[in-house]
């Protein structure tokens, strides 16, 4: 029987490495996409070794046109169909807006929406020719309180999200953003954020968020909010003012 193939971007660290981890295991084929190509192949040989599934790699910058191509070329491939995309990738910056350059600025809206709007076009065609397909938009709970840009832009993964399973769910193409709260991964460490000010209880493990993502997306859910507190916060944001619900989640994803 034919794999199914997933590919995964940011998948060397964090939640993208559990991704691969888990659809490795339930036998997809993968296509691994990060920056750091010795990073990857490691990843990559693991993967083989542990659950006997094909692994390509392939390194690409994100936040540049020549690598969010290349992975398009490889998403739009009719010869090598992907059935699962994983939007991942992605940072975030611990200054407020004002004291961002607006190049860093637009570096991070070209990774958090341009980069996930430009490999959902170029997979969408073929799993809707397929009749199937499942993207996973990994957003956060940003997205629902006023997170300064960070926030905006992972709004817009959420929105479109729900937007695009109304439209292609009905036609074998689930669309599911994915949003967490803070996550036990180098993320915030990447950023040089300090969440030494961030309670034990707000902590989520990256196991648990990607099983429940996963298993929502195969639902056809919209919007997967892994863990009832998270669940709930999001629940209350919307009856405090914006003041209240931006101090919960004001330093991080």
């Amino acid at each position: 029987m034919k794999r199914h193939v997933a590919l995964i971007t940011g998948a060397t660290s964090g939640l993208g490495a559990e991704f691969a981890q888990q659809l490795g295991r339930s036998q997809h084929n993968l296509v691994l996409v990060a920056r750091d190509a010795q990073r990857l192949e490691a990843k990559a040989v693991r993967l083989r070794s542990d659950f006997g599934v094909e692994v390509e790699v392939l390194s690409a910058d994100l936040t540049t046109d020549d690598g969010v191509a290349s992975v398009s070329a490889r998403l739009a491939d009719p010869a090598r169909p992907v059935s699962v995309l994983v939007n991942n990738a992605g940072f975030s910056m611990v200054k407020p807006f004002e004291k961002n350059t607006v190049e860093e600025e637009a570096a991070q809206l070209r990774i958090l929406v341009r980069t996930p709007m430009e490999l959902i076009h170029a997979v969408l065609p073929g799993m809707r020719a397929r009749s199937h397909g499942r993207i996973i938009n990994v957003s956060s709970v940003a997205s629902f309180i006023p997170r300064g840009s960070y926030g905006a832009a992972k709004a817009w993964v959420t929105n479109f999200s729900r937007s695009a399973n109304l439209r292609y769910g009905p036609h074998g193409v689930k669309v599911t953003a994915v949003c967490p709260g803070f996550v036990h991964t180098e993320f915030h460490q990447r950023m040089g954020a300090d969440m030494g000010g961030v309670k034990p209880w707000m902590w989520l493990n990256v196991e648990p968020v990607v099983r429940e993502g996963l298993a929502d997306n195969a639902a056809g859910k919209a919007v997967s909010i892994p863990s009832k507190r998270y669940a709930t916060i999001v629940a209350l944001s919307r009856f405090v003012p914006d003041k209240v619900a931006a101090a919960v989640g004001n330093r991080g994803r």
